[in-house]
């Protein structure tokens, strides 16, 4: 199971470079999708930073998750307007 665990960084990694290229689109529904799998990304680095007691690392992605919370609303709301 650590070896498991500790493969987490590597989907965390792509994800999270995956997230910046869609956050970076200018299609609203990119951008969305974007701040999902920045979150996705947020919860496998916790794991895994809970796996390491890389407790820095935990700390930036809950803050990170807030934001990315805060992103999806905005997109969100964006794409309710007319």
């Amino acid at each position: 199971m650590p070896d498991l665990i500790d493969a987490l960084q590597w989907p965390a990694m792509a994800a999270s470079l995956a997230a910046a290229w869609l956050v970076a689109s200018r299609k609203k529904h990119r951008r969305n999708l974007g701040f999902w799998v920045f979150l996705l990304s947020n919860v496998l680095w916790i794991i895994w930073g809970l796996h390491d007691e890389a407790w820095a690392l935990i700390a930036l992605q809950v803050g990170l998750g807030l934001l990315n919370v805060r992103g999806v609303k905005k997109t969100e709301e964006e794409n309710a307007s007319p």
